[in-house]
C-alpha cells in the first residue's frame, strides 16, 4: 500500500475547522454536501467562519438567518442557491475574474484554512480525481492548512490538472451519492433563432468557448454540418458529446493541446460524467490556465459565446446584476471576450433574448440604476439577438445605437430610436 487511509466520519471529519477559519468549498457539481450538513451541525461551537466558493449547486444551510454570525457566506459568483442571501445581507460577494480568483489564495489574500471536496476513489497509485470541477478549486486545495475531502465513486476521474495524491487529504468521508446533475431542457423558438444566427458568426477550424443552458445548447445544435471546431472553454454541458461523437468537434485547428477539449468545470447529465470518465480527449485545467487571455488568443479563431441582461445603447453590456440586485458573477465572460477579441479571426460574440419574460426589452438607452458593467463598450463586438446580428467594432455612438435598435424587439423599436436621438441627436 503507497498511502495511509485517514477515514472517518463526516463529524470528525469537519473537527479541523475552528472559529475565525475561512473554509473554501468544491465548486458546482461537487458540492460536498455531507460535509457542509457536518459543519453546520457544530454551529453551536462556532463563530465568525467565513465559507467562500464559486457557483455551487444544492442547499446551502450556511446561508439560512439562523446562523449569522456563525457563519459568514462570502461567494466569487452566485447560483441560485444563494441569490436571495446576498440580496438580503446575509451573505456576501467579491467581485473578480474568475481567472483572478486562484491569486486570492496563492498571494494570502484570502488564505484559506479548510477545504471542503469531493473526490473519486484514489485509484492503484493512490491519487484522486476533483472530477468535473478543478476550475479555482485546485488552488484552494494546494494553499488550504486542511483538507477535508468526501470520497465518493461517483465522482468521474478527469485527465488533466485535477489529480490529488491520497496523502495530502487530511481527513476523508466514504460516500456514494449521486453527482448534482442538470436535466437537458428543449430549447424554445427564441433560443433557436438566436442559435441559427449565432452559428452563421462561426467560422469551420474555429475554437469554441460557451456556457451552460438554453443559448449555447441552441448554437451547438446549429453546428452539426460544420467541420474540425476545436473546444477550448471555462465550462460545458452535455451538448458538446453530440459534436464529439459527429466528429465536428476534432480539435485538430487549435494551436493550444490540439486534440483536446479543454475546459476546467463542467455540469450535466449522467451522459456527461460518463462521457468525462477517464477520457484522455477532455482535458481539465485550472481556471488560471484555461481563462487566460494569453493563452486563449494563440488558438485560431477562437468565438466566445456569452450572455448578458441587458445591453446598452453604447454597447455596455451587464452580465450579473439586475439594477443594484446581484443576480450572478463577473465570471469568465471578460477573460474570454479579450482573449477572442485578440485571437486570429476570434470572434467576441454576446447573445441574449431581446426582451424578458415579462416583454422589457434588454436593448436599453441606459443600464438600470446602479448596475454592474461586466464588458465595457471598449472591448464588445458582437451583439446577438433573435432578430439579427449588431457588430459594434470600430463603429462610433450614433452607429451603434442605430445596429443595435435593429436586433432590438419591434415593440420597442420606436422608444429605443426617440431615446437615442435625444441623447445622440441621430435623425
Amino acid at each position: 500500500m503507497l498511502f495511509s487511509v485517514p477515514y472517518t466520519n463526516a463529524q470528525q471529519a469537519v473537527e479541523c475547522i475552528q472559529s475565525g477559519n475561512r473554509v473554501f468549498i468544491h465548486s458546482v457539481a461537487q458540492t460536498p454536501h455531507r460535509l457542509i450538513a457536518a459543519m453546520v451541525a457544530r454551529a453551536d461551537q462556532l463563530r465568525e467562519v467565513e465559507v467562500c466558493h464559486i457557483h455551487t449547486e444544492g442547499h446551502l444551510p450556511y446561508c439560512e438567518e439562523q446562523y449569522q454570525g456563525v457563519f459568514k457566506p462570502n461567494a466569487f459568483f452566485i447560483g441560485a442557491n444563494m441569490r436571495k442571501q446576498v440580496n438580503a445581507g446575509l451573505a456576501d460577494y467579491v467581485p473578480i475574474f474568475l481567472s483572478e480568483i486562484p491569486l486570492l489564495f496563492q498571494r494570502n489574500i484570502l488564505p484559506i484554512d479548510v477545504a471542503l471536496i469531493q473526490v473519486s476513489p484514489p485509484d492503484a497509485h493512490g491519487f484522486c480525481s476533483l472530477g468535473p470541477s478543478v476550475d479555482v478549486s485546485l488552488a484552494a486545495i494546494k494553499s488550504a492548512k486542511y483538507v477535508v475531502a468526501q470520497v465518493n465513486p461517483n465522482v468521474p476521474r478527469t485527465h488533466g490538472d485535477g489529480m490529488i495524491h491520497f496523502s495530502t487529504i487530511h481527513a476523508a468521508v466514504e460516500c456514494d451519492d449521486p453527482i448534482y446533475e442538470v436535466a437537458v431542457k428543449p430549447t424554445t423558438e427564441t433560443e433557436q433563432r438566436i442559435g441559427r444566427y449565432v452559428a452563421e458568426l462561426v467560422d469551420n477550424g474555429a475554437t469554441l468557448q460557451m456556457g451552460i443552458g438554453g443559448i449555447p445548447n441552441a448554437v451547438l445544435a446549429e453546428l452539426i454540418h460544420h467541420q474540425k471546431l476545436g473546444i477550448h472553454t471555462e465550462m460545458f454541458s452535455d451538448g458538446i458529446i453530440d459534436l464529439v461523437e459527429r466528429g465536428v468537434v476534432t480539435g485538430e485547428k487549435k494551436k493550444v493541446l490540439p486534440y483536446k477539449l479543454v475546459s476546467c468545470f463542467a455540469m450535466g447529465s449522467r451522459r456527461l460524467y460518463d462521457f468525462l470518465h477517464d477520457n484522455p480527449g477532455v482535458t481539465m485545467k485550472e481556471v488560471s490556465y484555461t481563462n487566460d487571455t494569453a493563452i486563449i488568443r494563440r488558438n485560431p479563431k477562437v468565438t466566445a459565446i456569452n450572455s448578458a441582461i441587458e445591453v446598452d445603447l453604447t454597447g455596455q453590456v451587464c452580465a450579473d446584476t439586475i439594477g443594484t440586485y446581484q443576480y450572478s458573477g463577473v465570471g469568465g465572460q471578460m477573460d474570454f471576450v479579450r482573449g477572442a477579441s485578440l485571437s486570429e479571426g476570434g470572434k467576441p460574440i454576446i447573445a441574449l433574448p431581446s426582451v424578458t419574460k415579462y416583454g422589457e426589452s434588454k436593448i436599453v438607452p441606459f443600464l438600470k440604476l446602479g448596475a454592474g458593467v461586466t464588458t465595457t463598450r471598449a472591448h464588445v463586438h458582437y451583439i446577438v439577438t433573435e432578430y439579427g446580428v449588431a457588430n459594434l467594432y470600430g463603429k462610433n455612438l450614433r452607429q451603434r445605437a442605430h445596429a443595435l435598435i435593429q436586433i432590438a424587439h419591434p415593440d420597442h423599436r420606436e422608444t429605443l430610436e426617440r431615446q437615442a436621438h435625444e441623447r445622440f441627436k441621430m435623425f
